[in-house]
């Protein structure tokens, strides 16, 4: 009977090294090689063991392996590359005049070994044993165990506390950018290699505006918010804790004590903080047979702990690979993820800074501010919870070339740099919202804007139809409550007009902004047309064709609606309802504002006698140039089919285009709103071909007016 213990010897040694297990190499090597013959029944010296290893590398990480696994049993076999081990061992153990294997049993996760399983001749009942941490992707047949459960391992387990708010200081005031991606992910891998994680918590006053730094993520957008979202789908439990020196250290020192008091609690007590205050907890835990390792940052953790021998101290530092704000910005990939507009814009801690340097410098009537005023002022609107914590996030933007710093008559002056992506975009998202607020108040005579309706009046403000911005109305949502937070905007909740009981949240402008001068539209030889306003901007630009067509939908069916019931108004609800099929989003609401801003409706409440409240009606105002301009397009394309209808000739695409003298699109969007308002219906069976329903009210009054119409 043939058996075969096959090792590759160093990626068993790095692997146990990584899981932090101690284990003597003899035993190890004394217990794969008895187990692996107890499991072939065969003895000690009919199971053949080798380990295979490029031995020059193995000696790296233990000098002693190789005499030390000759002296218990195994062949050391050494092959100088990896890609090379099967191949040698074939060559080497399994040549064509190989005795078949009753038993193979193969100790490795790499494909360079696991690939004998198929190479090496077998007998039809032999069996293929693999001894590692994770089941081998192989489709043939194998007994797999787990290496733990065959050794007899014991794993440790670790614990980690981690005061997230004094490590990110740390880390922010030794000058590194503080990127939460790699403080993830090297938490997690550093304390898997210590031995196998029951608990991660991460403690700091998440949610506390201005109490951390600037987090940002590996292409540089600022994530702070995003925060303890992001720790806890990685697993590790964001604490909350109030803000201040010694909350955290209080509150990790209580969990520390009261978990370590379990009787299954871990073998390993990571505690991530620089500050001397646990010196009475690491005694606790030494006392209760616990290994203790401190995580700290290089120039920021405390003497006491460094010095003391009974700790074991780990430097952030060294294995999370940050890198410094003053070469952060110089990274290509960093540099245009600031400029990139492929994600969406949203509010940041760099965006608060800017937002009150220019609400300071307003306030102040100045070109530029010190440094010291801007801390102040930071601090004085709650942006940030010290003048401290003001000073470090105004230098990170100054290191990240979001800010300027100026020295000057024995004062320190700062500005934004206005060309930078980020102050330009917040500049350019604040200036449309407060301007948008501020028209809506003033054109309506309000008091205050619906939250509902500025979310739409943002939606179509053109000046924002940019890459990354006015992208949803989460985005939109988003930079409203920054204003508000900013104290640029005031957010109320009012009851609502039919229901006194509902309550609906409002906005205002702040009492103390200056006061904002509506753009006036401009007009072409002082009469309006619907093809040169726009309210968002001062410039003469052309609306989308989308919104046009919508206009002349609205006019149309108004108009069908009050001619032929003799009303006055057309319930604007019931008119939304009836174009909906034509409204990608927001194309109903924004040709309602701007028919509205033209003059060629008016939007009103009127009395209902079908209901105890008033209804919001919409109806055209007949003077209007614009409404008069639609209103002829649509009788001379109707006088067409009529003259179609009287000649006897087919109701097609062709012979309408002949009659009407209109292009391709013009004839679709006609065709459709004549469909829409029952003028033109398909001929069933017939496509293409459509017939007049002659008797329609506004056919007949246009057949009336002849071609007066």
């Amino acid at each position: 009977m043939s058996a075969y213990l096959i090792v590759d010897i160093e990626d068993l040694l790095v692997g146990l090294q990584q899981r932090a297990f101690a284990i003597d190499l003899y035993d190890l090597a004394s217990r794969l090689r008895s187990t692996a013959a107890l499991a072939a029944g065969v003895s000690l010296e009919r199971l053949q063991a080798v380990a295979v290893a490029n031995w020059e590398s193995v000696r790296a990480l233990n000098s002693s392996a190789q005499p030390i696994l000759e002296g218990v049993g195994f062949q050391t076999f050494d092959v100088p590359e990896r890609a090379q081990f099967a191949d040698a061992l074939m060559a080497r153990y399994f040549g064509d005049d190989a005795e078949p294997l009753n038993e193979l049993i193969l100790v490795a996760t790499s494909q360079e070994v696991l690939s004998l399983i198929a190479r090496v001749p077998k007998r039809r009942n032999a069996r293929v044993r693999v001894w590692a941490d994770s089941a081998p992707s192989t489709s043939d047949e194998i007994i797999y165990q787990p290496l733990e459960t065959v050794l007899g391992i014991q794993t440790k387990t670790v614990a980690l506390y981690i005061d997230f708010e004094n490590i990110a200081i740390s880390l922010n005031q030794q000058g590194y950018a503080v990127n939460l991606d790699r403080l993830i992910e090297g938490f997690s891998a550093h304390a898997k290699a210590h031995g196998q994680i029951v608990k991660m918590a991460a403690y700091a006053p998440w949610g506390k505006r201005g109490s951390l730094p600037p987090l940002i993520d590996s292409s540089g957008r600022e994530v702070s918010d995003e925060a303890s979202s992001r720790l806890a789908l990685a697993n590790i439990d964001p604490v909350f804790n109030l803000p201040g020196k010694n909350s955290a250290d209080m509150r990790i020192a209580k969990d520390v004590l009261a978990d370590s008091a379990q009787p299954n609690s871990a073998d390993i007590f990571i505690i991530a903080s620089g500050d001397r205050d646990f010196n009475d907890v690491f005694s606790a835990l030494r006392a209760r047979n616990k290994q203790v390792i401190v995580w700290g940052v290089r120039g920021s953790t405390s003497r006491l702990l460094e010095t003391n021998p009974s700790l074991q101290v780990e430097y952030l530092d060294d294995f999370l690979g940050l890198t410094r704000y003053d070469a952060l910005s110089a990274q290509p990939h960093i540099a245009m993820a600031l400029s990139s507009t492929a994600t969406a814009f949203t509010p940041s801690q760099w965006s608060s800074l800017i937002l009150q340097y220019d609400r300071l410098m307003a306030s102040l009537g100045a070109h530029e501010v010190t440094l010291e005023a801007l801390q102040e002022h930071l601090q004085e609107m709650n942006a940030v919870v010290s003048a401290e914590r003001g000073r470090d996030l105004i230098m990170q933007a100054v290191a990240m070339g979001i800010f300027r710093l100026r020295h000057g008559d024995g004062l320190d002056f700062v500005q934004p740099a206005d060309e930078h992506p980020i102050v330009a975009r917040t500049r350019l998202v604040r200036d449309r919202i407060l301007l948008r607020v501020a028209n809506t108040l003033e054109v309506r005579s309000w008091e205050y804007v619906n939250y509902g309706f500025l979310l739409k009046g943002i939606a179509m403000d053109r000046e924002l139809d940019k890459p990354g911005l006015n992208v949803d109305d989460a985005w939109r949502s988003e930079w409203i409550d920054c204003l508000v937070r900013e104290g640029l905007l005031i957010r109320e909740m009012i009851p609502h007009r039919h229901n006194p009981e509902d309550l609906v949240p409002v906005i205002k402008l702040a009492p103390d902004l200056p006061p904002m001068a509506r753009p006036r539209p401009p007009a072409i030889n002082g009469k309006p047309s619907y093809d040169d306003l726009d309210t968002s901007s001062t410039q003469v630009v052309k609306r989308d064709l989308e919104t046009e067509d919508m206009m002349k939908r609205i006019v149309v069916s108004v108009d069908q609606f009050t001619s032929y019931r003799g009303f006055t108004w057309c319930p604007l609800g019931s008119l939304h309802r009836r174009l909906r099929p034509y409204d990608s989003g927001v194309t109903f609401q924004r040709a309602v504002e701007w028919l509205q801003e033209l003059g060629a409706v008016k939007i009103d409440e009127y009395e209902n006698p079908e209901s105890p409240y008033k209804t919001k009606g919409i109806s055209v105002i007949s003077t209007s140039n614009v409404a008069q301009e639609i209103l002829r397009e649509r009788n001379a394309f109707i006088r067409g089919l009529l003259r179609l209808y009287e000649q006897h000739l087919p109701i097609n695409m062709s012979n309408i285009a002949r009659e009407t003298g209109l292009s391709e699109s013009e004839l679709s969007l006609w065709v459709s709103i004549m469909e829409s308002e029952n003028v033109l219906n398909p001929v069933q069976g017939k496509p293409g071909l459509y017939s007049l329903f002659r008797g329609h009210h506004t056919v007949n009054l246009v057949a009336q007016m002849g071609d007066q119409a």
